[in-house]
Parts: C-alpha cells; structure tokens; sequence
C-alpha cells in the first residue's frame, strides 16, 4: 500500500508540473530565454574551452613526464599557451592569405563600377530612348499642377524618418558590437580559468553526483556523457581532415583547369568546410567574387566545377571520412546533417552530427547487451 502511495503521490506531481508547463508557457519561455542569454558568455567559453582543449591534451601527452618540479608547474599553462597560439597561427595564416587579395578584388571592382554604369546607361540610351522619357517627366514635372508645397513636406518628413531609423541602426549596432566583444572576452577568460582548473573541476562534478545521485544513475550518467564526449571529439578531428581534403582538391582543380586565385580559394574553401556540407558553397560566392574581376566566362565555370565537387565531397567523401571517424554510417551522416540544418540551420548542421552518432553508439550498445545471450550457469 505504502508503494501505490508513492506512486500515485509521483503521478500527481507530474500531472500538476505538466500544467504549470502549459498554462504559463510563456512566462517559462521568457525566463528561459533570459537566462539562456544571461548564461550565453558561460556557455560560449565552455564551447571554446572544449576545442581549445584538443590540441592541449596533444600537447600535454608530449610534455616531459619526469623532471624537476618547476618544471612540471609550467606543464599546464606551456600546453595552454601553445595551444591557443597554435589556434591564433591558423586563423592569422588563413586571413593573411585571403584578406589581401579579397580586398584588392573589391577595389578592382569599384574602379570598374563606374564605366559598368556609363555602359549600361549608354545601352538603355540606345535601347529604350532614356533621354526622352527623362526631358518628359521633367516637363510634366515643371508643369503649373504640381503641389511643391506638399511634395517639398513629403521630402522633408522622409528624411527625418529615414535618420531617425538610421541613427536606432547605429545605435543598436553599437550596443550588439559591445555586447558581442564583451561577451567574447569573458567567454574567453572563462574558458582559461576551465582548462587550468579542469581536473579539479572534475573531481568536485564526480563528487557532486556521487554524492546526491544513486550509483546506478551516476554510472549511466558518466557512461552517456563519455559516450557524448568521444563523438564531439572525434567529429572535430574529422572536421578538420576533411576540410583539408576539401580545400586541396579544390586547389588542385583549379589548378588544372586554371582559374586565377586557386591557392587562396582553395584556402577559403577548405576553411569555410568546416561547416558540415554547406560550408564550401560559402567559400564559393567570395571564390566566385575574385575570379568575376579578371574574367566573368572563368567565374561561371567555377561555380560549375566547385558545385560538382561538392556533390562528390558531400555525398562521397564527407560520409566515409567524418562518418568513420565518428563510427556513423554515410547514410545517417546525411540524415543527422539534413535533419539538424533543417531544424536549426548552420547550428544544428554541427550539433546534429555528433548527437546523432551519441544516440547511435548508446543504441547499439545497448542491443547489444539485450541481444546477448545468457550466461550458462
């Protein structure tokens, strides 16, 4: 009787937390959303924490073990700085490869914006009489029944509405480029203050479930979330390999077929690749860009020839690559990407692969221990 109590006492509880959820969703959506944006400079630092940790492990496995004990103090913040130096050398590297010739391509093009106007005025002038139609309306405009006053207030109301939603523009921008770079630097600092203290940090989060959760619950717990982890990992590796295969075979394309730019497009592609499947097509429109200023024929072949390779790298190379490295079979690689950019766009494109291969490996385990037979006694 004691358990039926119970639960019915739980199966009260549930239903009576069910509708405060519906009947003020809207107040729990706001609060959420408050502290997911109170929270958001944590979370961004754990996320920075996470792949900056990467290549530190790399380089504390690589750190002499044996030594004298200053030695093994500097251990920790050598690895950090090497690491987040190794990080800074990439993205320096990319952005000094690129930036130099993108920006000489958009001034190319400014130059040459004016006489692209001169012709295709001289095209409509040709064409369609521009002239005439002009010196009409400005006859029928110069005419006795125009109402100057009115049109002159219409000018004058238009501007001032058009400043004033100009400068909430600027100030709005403003504010979210100062939010956003504080952000980034308590993010940033945050994330320091976890990988410095990160073996600490987690023998006081094991002590906290081993403290207030059952030992059955703490063991599925700390199962699922190494499970989560190996998949983030792996998933990140794999990334970034094939990013770099992307970008080489893009380069060496280009190459072969000739197209003017094809080291530093290349590079671009194969940086904007690390966004699952539909990052090199951004890389295509900035590759597409460059190579329109030195020859129109060459951009449209270009975008035909990267649009190709991209089919191949997505449908071919990516599942093999990402999907051995995260133990996921090519056809839910496709799936989780198509599914999580669907859902959540680029967002859930990086989020929805190494989830979806999480609950894979948790499945099949699982299975597989139903599915195995019993011991003989």
């Amino acid at each position: 009787m004691k358990l039926e109590w119970k639960s019915g006492l739980r199966l009260g509880v549930c239903l009576f937390g069910l509708f405060l959820l519906i009947h003020y969703w809207d107040q729990l959506a706001g609060l959420g959303s408050l502290a997911l944006q109170v929270a958001w400079p944590l979370m961004l630092g754990l996320v920075l924490a996470y792949v900056v940790n990467i290549p530190m492990a790399f380089y504390e496995r690589h750190f002499p073990t044996s030594g004298p004990a200053w030695l093994q103090k500097l251990r920790r913040p050598v690895c950090l700085v090497l690491s987040v130096l190794s990080v800074l050398a990439i993205v320096v590297l990319i952005v000094r490869m690129i930036l130099p010739e993108l920006v000489s391509c958009v001034t190319l093009l400014l130059e040459q914006l004016p006489g692209a106007l001169n012709a295709v005025a001289a095209q409509l002038e040709t064409n369609f009489h521009l002239s005439d139609w002009l010196s009409g309306e400005a006859n029928s405009l110069f005419q006795g029944d125009t109402d100057w006053q009115k049109l002159i207030q219409q000018l004058v109301d238009w501007l001032i509405s058009g400043f004033g939603g100009a400068m909430a523009s600027i100030t709005g921008l403003i504010s979210s480029v100062v939010s956003g770079t504080v952000s980034v630097v308590v993010a940033m600092i945050f994330s320091i203050y976890v990988l410095m203290g990160k073996e600490r940090l987690g023998r006081q989060i094991h002590r906290l479930l081993d403290t207030y959760c059952k030992p059955r619950w703490t063991e599925k717990l700390y199962y699922v979330l190494g499970t989560v982890d190996n998949s983030f990992h792996r998933f990140i590796v794999g990334q970034c390999v094939e990013a770099v295969i992307l970008g080489l075979l893009c380069m060496i394309g280009m190459l072969i077929f000739r197209f003017p730019y094809a080291v530093m497009i290349g590079t671009l592609v194969g940086f904007t690749a690390l966004i699952p499947v539909a990052g090199a097509y951004i890389g295509a429109i900035v590759g597409a860009l460059m190579i329109f200023t030195v020859s129109p024929l060459q951009a449209v072949l270009f975008i035909v020839f990267l649009v190709v390779l991209q089919q191949l790298e997505g449908n071919l190379i990516y599942p093999r690559v990402v999907g051995s490295s995260i133990g996921l079979p090519g056809i839910w690689v496709l799936a989780a990407v198509t599914v999580g950019g669907g859902l959540m766009g680029v967002g859930g494109m990086l989020l929805g692969l190494p989830l979806t291969a999480a609950v894979y490996q948790l499945l099949r385990h699982d299975m597989n221990r139903r599915s195995a037979p019993a011991p003989e006694t």
